[in-house]
């Protein structure tokens, strides 16, 4: 079973201690990215969010927010007095020195980044036993998605891999032509040197060195071979995609080997459906995990 590199899951939630939603969604990435985004008194489960995910997946941008708001969590206020203190006589003598008479007021003090600080007294271990059932249940909706999407990309593969089969076949009918095409253009070419009184051994030897310098059929072979791998690798691996961008590019060798040794106009004709097809998979391969 494949699985796309796009997907995504979405849930609403409310516990007791924390009401929000929790999203993931993600892109093709040639590595796996993982990046969580949760507000600042909930950075301390950043890290278990992002193993839990690297677990589970082996490529891609992913993406996982955390949206929430705190139902049960004490919260503590502090001042920093003593920087309050010095904010009151610097804006007092700004006062005398402006000559404003009126003094400082607290919100102008309390205004000042730092005087007045919140902290929630969050139990690490209790929020992560809230947040974690939530978490597998949106992973689980991701990952269906990747499912339902892999099952797509993996149907449009398979025709195209039809598509290769099909041609290799049509080539392999037409290889016995392309030997028999080679035989008579030796002969032709003796008996346009030689007439009548031609040396039958020096045909052969001049066919026999031909045949293995155009003859397609290791080729063919080997895109065959190939095949059977493609077909077991993208049916028995969960992650198949690098071994079988490999296997493309070898199939993609064969066929230009196999064009270039033909001039027939059915084998060239093949060679380009053959390549369309190839570049087809390649673009999808790049899509599943």
């Amino acid at each position: 079973m494949i699985r796309s590199m796009t997907g995504f899951g979405h849930e609403e939630f409310s516990t007791g201690l924390l009401q929000g939603s929790l999203e993931i969604k993600s892109w093709n990435n040639r590595y796996l990215d993982i990046s969580v985004s949760a507000p600042a008194w909930l950075s301390v489960l950043e890290p278990k969010m992002r193993d839990f995910t690297a677990a589970r997946v082996t490529h891609g941008k992913i993406e996982i927010g955390l949206r929430a708001r705190s139902l049960d969590v004490p919260v503590r206020a502090s001042v920093d007095t003593e920087a309050a203190r010095a904010v009151s006589e610097a804006l007092r003598d700004l006062a005398r020195a402006t000559g404003i008479i009126e003094g400082p007021r607290l919100s102008d003090i309390i205004a000042i980044e730092g005087i007045l600080g919140f902290e929630r007294e969050l139990d690490p271990e209790r929020a992560w036993q809230e947040v974690f059932p939530v978490l597998e249940s949106v992973f689980s909706a991701f990952d269906s998605s990747r499912v339902i999407e892999g099952a797509a990309l993996e149907r449009d593969i398979v025709n195209s891999l039809l598509r290769i089969e099909k041609g290799r076949e049509s080539i392999a009918a037409l290889a016995p032509s392309l030997e028999e095409g080679i035989k008579k253009q030796v002969r032709e070419r003796f008996e346009e040197l030689v007439g009548s009184a031609i040396d039958e051994s020096r045909v052969l030897t001049e066919v026999a060195s031909l045949l293995m310098k155009y003859t397609i059929n290791e080729e063919i072979v080997r895109l065959g071979a190939h095949l059977v791998s493609f077909r077991r690798i993208l049916a028995d691996q969960a992650t198949p995609a690098k071994k079988l961008d490999f296997l493309c590019q070898e199939m993609n060798r064969e066929v230009n080997t196999i064009g270039s040794k033909s001039n027939m106009l059915a084998v060239s004709e093949a060679v380009v459906e053959l390549k369309d097809a190839l570049e087809n998979i390649r673009e999808q391969l790049r899509n599943i995990e």
